[in-house]
């Protein structure tokens, strides 16, 4: 299989940018997804100093051509991906459930989970083809055995249960 490639969204803090910094020190092709072009360059750095190849895609991830393309272009870069952290996130507009708006509701819902379910799709679109194995933290996924490549299904409504 050679070097795992691993794409991380929501990489620069928190969670993300630890998984991303595990992955860097053991090796991993890194590839970081997201929206802001400074701190990810700054990420991509850190990452590279450890000693691994790492690459940085602008991406939002309530876009599904957004999405399409980061794992293409990860693709294209690094011929392959085995692993997805699907990290991307956001607490929303801060303030009382009394001031808030559908588009605020809706900006928050896109970006948790539509975003994780887009990148999923196309992660997977990737991965079953290579024969990778594809997992979840969701309740109800399922992976089967099918012919050389596995198949992994979920869902629809999952990631909003989640």
């Amino acid at each position: 299989m050679g070097t795992p490639v691993v794409l991380i969204t929501g990489a620069l803090t928190g969670i993300g940018r630890a998984a991303a910094r595990a992955f860097a020190r053991e090796g991993h092709r890194t590839v970081v997804a997201v929206g802001t072009r400074k701190p990810a360059r700054k990420l991509v750095a850190e990452l590279r100093a450890l000693g691994t190849e790492a690459e940085f895609f602008r991406t939002d991830v309530r876009h599904e051509d957004e999405v399409r393309n980061l794992v293409d272009r990860t693709v294209a870069r690094f011929g392959r991906l085995d692993v997805a952290v699907n990290n991307a996130g956001t607490e929303g507009q801060p303030g009382p459930v009394t001031q808030q708006t559908a588009d605020t509701y809706t900006a928050t819902f896109d970006t948790n989970v539509l975003g994780t379910l887009l990148s999923m799709k196309h992660e997977l679109r990737v991965m079953q083809v290579q024969g990778a194995a594809a997992s979840s933290t969701s309740p109800r996924p399922t992976v089967t055995k099918e012919g050389p490549a596995h198949r992994f299904t979920l869902p629809a409504s999952t990631p909003s249960k989640a």
